[in-house]
């Protein structure tokens, strides 16, 4: 019997709070006769749940898709809705999976990310995802190799899930205010995993990811992480913690290769050659990081638990590669800092890193801020510099 209510209770004190005004209903919109809808018979669903799914009109074949995974007391309409990705579905033509818990798995309707039951290959509510996203593939024309996951808390714990247990259908993944990979296994620890974090070794959190899969082999996925500084539902810790686990995982140090400052009060650690990116977001509490408006870099509707700060649909986007334009979070690409009165792109790194991503040139043993030819010092790894983007292909010191 799959209704937990102990746990339910657990859950609806801690972790993702109640959006009220969200009901499952087809959404009308700007993409013309493209609708939100619910997807049935898409494989025997051992963990109970819903698929709903969005396909932009004129959808090519071998696109990409994004699974959106909710957060308690959420749901799939209300998800899609406010976190800002329909937009760029529409705009760089990609589907949209997103599951839906039932009251009857967890009366919060909460992804049970504690149970193993649940986020083990093969089992309950993983194989549930995988089946929709096979089932998006064989319907929809979805390209093998460029389905992606994001997640808001109960749901950032399942993305972190199904990145850990299904490396060979995921080619990257977003964890938004979530928890390290079986951190816990039960409701007994999910308490402490939230709140305020487990500390584990790197080492430690990354076997936990390699044995949901043992004797995997193949590519890792690449990970994106968000976690607001003032949230007090799901600790800061565990953005640290996911940190070590993912890093670990792919191979790369601890210490970022680059740190950037971006708007919303926004820092973006990329570690590794931007395998691994951890963004804190000063002042934000526990939510999805949105940005109400028409510019190319905003998205979303502010609402509880969305919350008005930097639009993570358009980050997560261009770091999963579904976008055309450049992105100014990425510290390797050198292009269009954005519209003029938009915050500053900043990124400190080693002078090496600087050389290595394109915005800065060596000659003669020193680095040279590629454009203005800003003498940085010594070409190494352990001079560091900021610098600052001006225009295209245009770097000066300081921010």
């Amino acid at each position: 019997m799959r209704h937990r209510p102990v746990l339910a209770r657990l859950v609806r004190a801690a972790l993702v709070p109640v959006l009220a005004a969200v009901g499952v209903l087809a959404v009308a919109g700007p993409a013309g006769a493209a609708t939100f809808g619910q997807v049935t018979g898409f494989g025997s669903n051992p963990g109970n749940l819903t698929m709903y799914a969005y396909r932009p009109d004129n959808l090519p074949g071998n696109a990409p898709a994004v699974v959106l995974l909710h957060g308690c007391a959420q749901n799939a309409n209300g998800y899609f809705s406010n976190s800002g990705w329909r937009k760029y579905a529409d705009q760089w033509g990609f589907a949209l999976i997103v599951p839906e818990q039932k009251s009857a798995n967890n009366s919060t309707s909460c992804f049970n990310w504690f149970e193993p039951g649940d986020t083990a290959r093969g089992q309950g509510e993983a194989l549930s995802i995988k089946q929709m996203v096979d089932h998006a593939r064989s319907t929809f024309g979805i390209a093998a190799n460029r389905v992606y996951v994001s997640g808001l808390s109960a749901g950032g714990a399942m993305a972190a899930a199904m990145l850990a247990s299904y490396p060979d259908t995921f080619a990257a993944g977003s964890i938004v205010a979530g928890i390290p990979y079986r951190c816990a296994t039960s409701m007994v620890n999910a308490f402490s995993c939230m709140n305020p974090g487990v500390d584990r070794s790197p080492a430690q959190w990354g076997d936990l990811v390699r044995n949901a899969y043992p004797g995997y082999s193949g590519a890792r996925p690449k990970v994106a992480i968000w976690h607001g500084t003032a949230d007090y539902t799901v600790g800061t810790a565990n953005s640290a913690e996911s940190r070590d686990q993912w890093t670990n995982v792919l191979g790369v140090s601890q210490t970022p290769t680059s740190t950037s400052s971006l708007p919303g009060g926004t820092t973006l650690e990329t570690y590794g050659a931007d395998q691994v990116r951890l963004y804190r977001v000063a002042g934000m509490g526990h939510g999805t990081p949105v940005d109400p408006g028409s510019g190319a870099e905003q998205c979303g509707t502010a609402a509880a638990y969305f919350l008005d700060t930097i639009c993570s649909a358009y980050r997560d986007a261009l770091f999963f590669g579904l976008g055309t334009g450049t992105d100014p979070g990425d510290p390797g690409d050198p292009g269009d800092p954005g519209d003029p009165g938009e915050d500053p792109v900043c990124v400190t790194a080693s002078n090496y890193a600087h050389v290595q991503a394109g915005r800065a040139y060596q000659s003669g043993g020193y680095a040279y801020a590629l454009g203005s030819g800003a003498r940085m010092g010594l070409y190494n790894v352990f001079a560091t510099t900021t610098l600052q983007q001006t225009g295209p292909a245009h770097w000066v010191i300081g921010c």
